[in-house]
């Protein structure tokens, strides 16, 4: 009899140590799948705070008529409407895109060639690879201000150069038609040595034997930067060029600093649209509509440009 109460005792611990032993591998094939979510949980906390929340509520704001202090009032579509039948907001609109097709174009063609140019490691090169790198981590203010003086319509060294070949002062600010293109050769002189920088980085990566077999088999240099070069760097081509047309969408400081949107409204963008509309005229939903519209335009660039060259990218 007691040698069965004694079996019977084994009986219940083991199973309840079995038990125990399924509880802990359950929880233990629970934690392991879990454990990528929660690794990512505090990434997409900052992201659904930060990104999801302000878009979903820029979304919600445009269906309103609200200048911050008094009562939200619920107009629909109208902010919409009145968007799209607002001759101003083509006119900036149009300026946003010309804005980004120029400094795209130029940035891209000049970056390249530059750093065909200096991709040999020689301290000249070094050397001169820092000092076009200078103005990318000069601040932008500094950089408007300094952009400011040399293009003073009175006593601006550029018309004072020009003056002594014999040609007239250019209102770089100030004519409508060359306001546009002065912001341009500004952003293009801060963003040359960036780009230059990680085209020069993803020349130095493509294998030398490529270049190599080229050579034995005599090829000009042009057709192995053209054969060779450009497809082992397209992914950095692709990258480069996408983060510059998001970018010059999104241009602010340059046109806040050196022109507020004038003369004439040639140089407003739609970001400093947004600005002037929620914080000069405090058409909150206004604002918040043009904002979706920003949205939109970056968007379709975006995709467009994925569409069209995504194929053209080597990647082996």
């Amino acid at each position: 009899m007691l040698r069965m109460e004694k079996i019977a005792s084994g009986a219940r611990i083991h199973s309840a140590s079995q038990t125990q032993l399924h509880k802990k591998s359950l929880f233990s094939k629970i934690m392991t799948a879990m454990r990528p979510y929660l690794m990512v949980a505090p990434a997409m906390a900052v992201f659904g705070v930060f990104i999801l929340y302000p878009i979903f509520y820029m979304i919600y704001l445009s269906f309103f008529d609200w200048n911050l202090i008094g009562d939200m009032k619920y107009i629909g579509l109208e902010n919409y409407t009145d968007m799209l039948g607002d001759k101003d907001f083509w006119q900036v609109l149009g300026n946003s895109v010309y804005y980004m097709v120029m400094v795209v174009i130029f940035e891209m063609v000049l970056s390249l060639l530059l750093a065909a140019y200096l991709n040999r490691n020689t301290r000249t090169n070094r050397i001169l690879q820092s000092i076009a790198f200078t103005p990318y981590i000069t601040s932008m203010v500094s950089v408007a201000f300094i952009w400011m003086w040399l293009m003073d319509s009175d006593y601006g060294l550029l018309n004072y150069l020009l003056s002594l070949v014999g040609i007239g002062p250019v209102g770089w600010l100030s004519d409508p038609k060359v306001a546009m293109n002065s912001l341009v050769l500004v952003s293009v002189w801060k963003g040359l040595g960036y780009n230059t920088i990680i085209i020069i980085s993803a020349m130095q990566s493509v294998p030398g034997y490529l270049y190599e077999a080229a050579a034995l088999d005599k090829t000009p240099k042009w057709k192995s930067f053209w054969k060779i070069t450009l497809p082992m760097i397209s992914p950095t081509l692709f990258f480069l060029a996408l983060m510059n047309i998001i970018a010059a969408l999104k241009v602010f400081e340059t046109v806040n600093i050196m022109t507020q949107g004038g003369p004439m409204n040639s140089t407003n963008t739609l970001v400093y649209n947004i600005y002037q509309y929620g914080f000069e005229y405090f058409k909150i939903g206004y604002a918040s509509a043009l904002g979706v519209a920003l949205m939109v335009v970056i968007g379709f660039f975006t995709l467009i440009y994925f569409r069209v060259l995504s194929k053209r990218v080597y990647y082996n």
